[in-house]
């Protein structure tokens, strides 16, 4: 369990709490994405919500002052039913302006959590390959769904009932002054207290809320680790030590929610305790100002009902404010990944790529992951146009950081990597990385169809080329023996299909992008010989006119490579076609005696 503990305070390490005081700059931010709406749903809430509110503040008037001191005292029975009507009329009002109110609030909030996810989202896969080595996808996610979600009821109740709840106080406290302004500045006066209490509570309520969202994205970080790793867990038997690693994440969870929700509880009872100051006041002094004549029965109905309704916004405004305070811990971790720039940034006058060739040169290029650790020490390489060129050498030699640079994932450090003599840096990314096509030895394939993962190659691809693509790499023979075809439906990573298929697929794909470029990592570590002798003439075919970079461990596979170059440790040892490093007896020589002699002894 020490064990999984020191990972996983590794694996969260850029899951922090963010500390940012409160300020109404960001919430302004967060409620630009209301703009589009300002002008055709907001004027219609807001109408809406005057004539909810306006309602409440005047009936009132009609029970206690109207009612009681010109009807039921002087038995005026008619105008007493008069007033019944007219309340119950302004009710009906009410009710009907109060649907329209929660219904396009509704419509608003949606609208502004849908373009809140689409701008994030857009975001995200924009950014660059070190956004992604620097974080779990489960903490992504966590962002674009829960983040967001948790926004959902400011917008759809928390903004309007703020509008709402600031015109009823004000025109509360108006009323309240107008009918008695003795008592009015006995009830109000503990008013200063409260202000001073719930300004105490603001920063402690906000950093729990904060610490929610952290702890929210660390489980749901686990679960999407987990669920990858199902395989991997059970075939190690660690499903208790996983359940228990769990628990302790789930129960950080669950502290952290109590925490906040109790921070949250201690307002209200403070708000109902001044509700219950006020009607003591208002009981013992109005008692007074009426048998003084001061104040009329009818005015003390009006200002006990005042009374209730003026703490009940008070209490509103604290929720509301706590839903602000989880907007804002919120609308941090969502800014946090909007304002995340691409280490790679496109240039504004970045250069459209035409006719490509495909030769690309690596000038005195260094590059390092971090400051501890360089995986290139000066690399000056050429991958000459329609060559085939082979990167071989041992886990962490540099080879698949190479590749990285060419579709430029990262910048180097030091040196350039060039495409027909122009700086990939100058390039517009779209148009280099259409250029480029990869064919990895761990295949990711799309819930969807086989059709739709071959597609992806080239989303404008008819059926027809689509079904070619395949027939030409091999793999039209087993999609055809399937029940649906190419309409087999698949799921996440292709599980109904084994390892080779999927490569295959993978090579369907990068034909039918067409690329100039193609960058082959292990492509065939995970098809069997039989299968392999299969597509090497579908790989001719893929091969032929473009630069093709292969890494591969199986040496077999890179014979007729036009270049062979040995790395180790960031740097070239060697280069050359197989006949020539077989005849230097260097590095290359040594790594294919020791692989050959490893398949005797396997087969020995």
């Amino acid at each position: 369990m020490e064990q999984t503990k020191k990972r996983s305070r590794f694996h969260y390490s850029t899951e922090e709490i963010i500390e940012k005081p409160f300020n109404w700059s960001q919430m302004a931010r967060l409620f630009s994405y209301m703009k589009p709406y300002a002008w055709t749903l907001l004027p219609k809430t807001i109408f809406v919500m005057l004539i909810v509110t306006a309602v409440r503040i005047v009936v009132p008037i009609f029970i206690g002052v109207l009612a009681i001191d010109y009807a039921i005292i002087p038995g005026d029975q008619n105008l007493l039913y008069l007033f019944a009507g007219v309340v119950l009329g302004l009710y009906t009002i009410s009710w009907v302006a109060n649907v329209f109110r929660i219904r396009w609030m509704n419509e608003i909030g949606q609208h502004m959590i849908f373009d809140i996810r689409t701008a994030l989202f857009n975001h995200i896969q924009r950014l660059s390959h070190r956004f992604f080595d620097q974080r779990s996808g489960g903490s992504i996610l966590v962002r674009v769904i829960n983040d967001v979600n948790s926004m959902q009821d400011l917008f759809t109740n928390g903004v309007v009932n703020l509008l709402m709840d600031i015109v009823m106080l004000v025109g509360i406290v108006i009323i309240l002054f107008m009918l008695s302004p003795e008592l009015a500045v006995l009830i109000l006066i503990v008013l200063p207290l409260m202000f001073f209490i719930s300004t105490k509570l603001r920063r402690k309520i906000r950093r729990s809320w904060q610490t929610v969202r952290v702890r929210q994205s660390k489980m749901n970080s686990h679960l999407n680790e987990s669920i990858q790793g199902i395989r991997v867990t059970q075939a190690y038997a660690q499903e208790k030590e996983n359940m228990a690693f769990f628990n302790n994440i789930n129960t950080d969870n669950y502290e952290s929610w109590k925490h906040a929700t109790r921070m949250n509880a201690i307002f209200r009872p403070f708000v109902e305790m001044s509700s219950a100051v006020g009607a003591v006041v208002l009981i013992w002094y109005g008692t007074t100002l009426i048998q003084s004549g001061a104040l009329t029965i009818g005015v003390f109905v009006s200002f006990a009902f005042y009374l209730g309704m003026f703490w009940e916004p008070i209490s509103r405004l604290g929720q509301v404010y706590n839903q602000l305070l989880v907007g804002m811990a919120s609308s941090e971790r969502i800014f946090e990944f909007l304002d995340e720039q691409p280490s790679v940034p496109e240039k504004q006058n970045a250069k459209s790529l035409q006719d490509v060739n495909g030769k690309i040169v690596f000038e005195d290029v260094e590059f390092a992951y971090d400051e501890s650790r360089k995986a290139l020490h000066q690399i000056n390489l050429t991958f000459e146009a329609g060559q085939t060129i082979a990167l071989v050498g041992h886990t962490g030699s540099g080879k698949s950081t190479i590749v990285n640079l060419m579709s430029r994932f990262y910048d180097p450090t030091k040196g350039r990597v060039s495409l027909d003599g122009v700086d990939l840096r100058d390039i517009r990314l779209d148009d280099l990385r259409s250029n480029v096509s990869y064919v990895l030895q761990d295949t990711f394939i799309f819930a969807g169809t086989i059709m739709d993962n071959i597609r992806f190659g080239r989303p404008s691809a008819t059926d027809e080329e689509v079904i070619q693509a395949a027939k030409a790499i091999g793999a039209h023979e087993f999609i055809a023996k399937l029940e649906a075809g190419y309409e087999t439906e698949v799921e996440e990573k292709g599980n109904v299909l084994s390892v080779g298929e999927r490569q295959l697929l993978s090579f369907a794909r990068a034909l039918l992008a067409n690329p100039r470029i193609l960058i082959l990592d292990e492509a065939t570590a995970s098809i069997d010989t039989e299968t392999e002798l299969k597509v090497q003439e579908g790989l001719k075919k893929l091969l032929s006119g473009r630069t093709a970079v292969m890494i591969a461990h199986r040496l077999s596979t890179i014979r007729d490579a036009n270049k062979i170059v040995v790395l180790e440790q960031g740097n070239i040892l060697e280069a050359g076609t197989h006949k020539e490093l077989m005849e230097s007896q260097g590095a290359y020589y040594n790594l294919v005696k020791s692989q050959y002699a490893a398949m005797v002894d396997h087969s020995a």
